[in-house]
């Protein structure tokens, strides 16, 4: 089925329950199933059924995503108390461990379980013992609001709760996938339509929410607050410097690194050092880059940190320069000054944000091709590692007005 419009005042609409329901014999052999759901199904029921005392109590929020979509989510969670009925303490985050580290700040107040999520879709032991973990939790109601999402992840773990209330997003479905979301739709008490391919996660979730408490409540801009521990000279304060994500999960996703040795030495000519963090091996032979490394006025702090400590390096910043990643939605939700270059893979869903919904701290620089909305699956030619034509041909100049405007006092700011 497609999804249904939207209500005027911006509340996701719950979608009527008989469009989910299927036949006891269709759940019990289901059609369209791929070869892994078969594996883990066995798995997955026992721990469903696995005899827990004790009454149901709090809410389990499912949060198996990326860091960036956590830190567009985070504002939603506050909420979710209100709307399902329970204190903040009796709500349950279950994430994602690429974000365990930073967790109990950015989450302060509500409980979290973490767990690795690549074990937990590949690993049938590991799957079979988190199951079991996260159907201790005894929850009586359990929340997944992703649109884009595995069924065989954040839908299974809902499924293994076996909370008797099951509110959860209508997913982006595609023929692969539609036999899955279905299965696991079908044991849902409510679905909620929270728009169409590419409305932005930010509006989804508050859609969401605003479905489950039956009123509209207005989509925030994301905010974190970071605590965080003193930074080592010369990054204590002493001189200004900007902060460089040149990696990515995807090479295709990396802004050219020749473009940021060019931008970092501008940079570096304004009075700026320049620190450049991520991934160890993220450019380490292209020659211009180690060039740079080596000269005065650069930081190399690629490998030598982790998700805290990032954290704490960003809140700092004077300004921080990223790719499309998760640093950069932690950079907005901390309020520094961040340029972000982005491609047209699933443009407008997670980046940029809505004009109404951008800070005067953010730029988002992109170039418009017609080949926008490809998924990241790129038909353009282009070399091997090489960034996708959409994040190539952002030029330089354009990163470097980005960083002026941001780095002039606020209210010279465009």
């Amino acid at each position: 089925m497609a999804p249904s419009a939207i209500d005027g005042q911006g509340i996701g609409r719950v979608l009527p329950a008989e469009s989910f329901r299927v036949s006891p014999f269709w759940r019990l052999a289901p059609a369209g199933m791929r070869r892994r759901w078969r594996i883990f199904r066995f798995l997955d029921w026992i721990a469903r059924h696995f005899p827990v005392g004790g009454e149901k109590r709090g809410l389990l929020v499912v949060r198996m995503d990326g860091i960036g979509d956590m830190v567009l989510f985070r504002a939603a969670l506050d909420h979710y108390a209100d709307a399902f009925g329970v204190a903040p303490s009796e709500i349950t985050v279950l994430g994602c461990a690429s974000w365990r580290e930073i967790a109990p700040q950015v989450f302060e107040g509500y409980r979290v379980v973490t767990i690795d999520e690549h074990r937990f879709a590949r690993r049938p032991l590991y799957r079979f013992l988190t199951a079991l973990k996260v159907r201790r939790i005894n929850a009586r109601a359990v929340a997944v609001d992703a649109f884009f999402r595995r069924a065989l992840m954040a839908d299974a773990l809902a499924y293994v709760s076996a909370a008797p209330e099951a509110a959860m997003s209508y997913p982006y479905v595609s023929e692969k996938t539609r036999a899955e979301y279905r299965y696991y739709l079908s044991y849902a008490s409510r679905v909620v339509d929270t728009g169409a391919y590419p409305d932005h996660e930010i509006v989804r979730h508050f859609r969401f929410v605003s479905a489950i408490a039956g009123r509209a409540i207005a989509p925030q801009i994301p905010r974190i607050a970071w605590r965080g521990e003193p930074l080592p000279a010369p990054l204590d304060g002493s001189r200004a410097y900007a902060l460089f994500n040149a990696g990515a999960n995807e090479p295709g996703r990396r802004w050219p690194i020749e473009s940021y040795v060019a931008l970092a030495r501008a940079l570096r000519d304004r009075g700026l050092a320049c620190v450049f963090v991520g991934l160890a091996p993220a450019h380490a032979d292209h020659p211009e880059f180690a060039r740079l490394l080596a000269e005065p006025g650069i930081h190399d702090w690629r490998g030598k940190t982790g998700l805290s400590r990032l954290m704490d390096l960003m809140k700092s910043a004077r300004l921080v320069v990223s790719n499309d990643s998760g640093p950069a939605h932690l950079a907005i939700a901390l309020g520094r000054p961040t340029v972000v270059f982005v491609g047209g893979g699933h443009f407008g869903e997670f980046v940029p944000y809505p004009k109404e919904l951008t800070p005067a701290t953010a730029r988002f620089l992109s170039v418009p091709l017609e080949c926008y909305h490809c998924f990241w699956n790129c038909t353009r030619e282009r070399e091997r590692g090489a960034a996708f034509p959409c994040i190539a041909q952002i030029p330089m100049a354009s990163a470097l007005a980005a960083a002026d405007e941001l780095l002039a006092p606020a209210g010279a700011r465009a």
